[in-house]
């Protein structure tokens, strides 16, 4: 039986949030691994690299894996009512919801967080708690049916960890080896634990603009839905 997986594309994706994941996922032998997005128009990342969505939100399937990845790009998904629409309907039915980097504010965008622990890109960690979510440290963290990776290059140990549940770690640990993916960076500067306050300062620096934009958004839509519920 096919196992249907599929990954929302969109403008200003974070490219390896997908590809990443997308190359564990597309090694499953009997997988169908769907770019999911509301035309077939190619779309270009953050940085560059053109995407071709497969399907469109009204041809997808129903989905046994959704998952969202991060990006400049979620910004404007946040209050996107035809994505979070979307992704609503098939997590309903979906055996799995999962996200890489930011994807997780837009499950959250979503109301697909509430009441679970979940991760994101440590700049954007403090967002989860405002939709409800209980923020959680962490390269993977699984709360029932959700997973959720940190950021970027997390996504590789998610989808890994998502393989090993659906298939069992053998099969999980043989496509690690046939993608050789065994890290061993040159520097210890993946996490604001570890990286030098120098380094730490500037890569916030670079981050600044967008997260105060992001951080904008939600403050809205958060507001918005105390208004409504009251």
């Amino acid at each position: 039986m096919t196992l249907h997986i599929g990954i929302l594309v969109f403008p200003n994706v974070q490219q390896l949030d997908l590809t990443g994941p997308y190359e564990v996922f597309a090694s499953i032998a009997d997988a169908k691994v769907h770019l999911i997005w509301k035309d077939r128009t190619a779309i270009t990342s953050a940085t560059g690299l053109v995407l071709t969505p497969t399907v469109t939100f009204a041809e997808c399937p129903a989905l046994d894996v959704v998952c969202v990845p991060g990006g400049a790009g979620i910004n404007a998904l946040l209050q996107d009512a035809e994505v979070l629409g979307f992704l609503r309907a098939q997590a309903a039915r979906a055996r799995y919801v999962t996200s890489v980097c930011t994807g997780s504010l837009v499950l959250g965008a979503a109301g697909l967080l509430k009441g679970r622990r979940a991760t994101t890109h440590w700049a954007s960690h403090d967002f989860l708690a405002k939709f409800g979510a209980i923020p959680t440290p962490g390269r993977v963290v699984r709360d029932g049916n959700l997973f959720t990776a940190g950021g970027v290059t997390a996504g590789i140990d998610f989808s890994l960890t998502l393989v090993a549940e659906l298939l069992g770690e053998a099969q999980a640990q043989a496509i690690q080896l046939s993608l050789e993916y065994a890290p061993e960076p040159p520097f210890r500067a993946g996490t604001p634990e570890t990286a030098p306050p120098g380094v730490v300062a500037v890569a916030k620096e670079r981050l600044a603009s967008r997260q105060q934009a992001r951080e904008a958004i939600i403050d809205e839509i958060v507001a918005a839905g105390l208004a409504k519920a009251s």
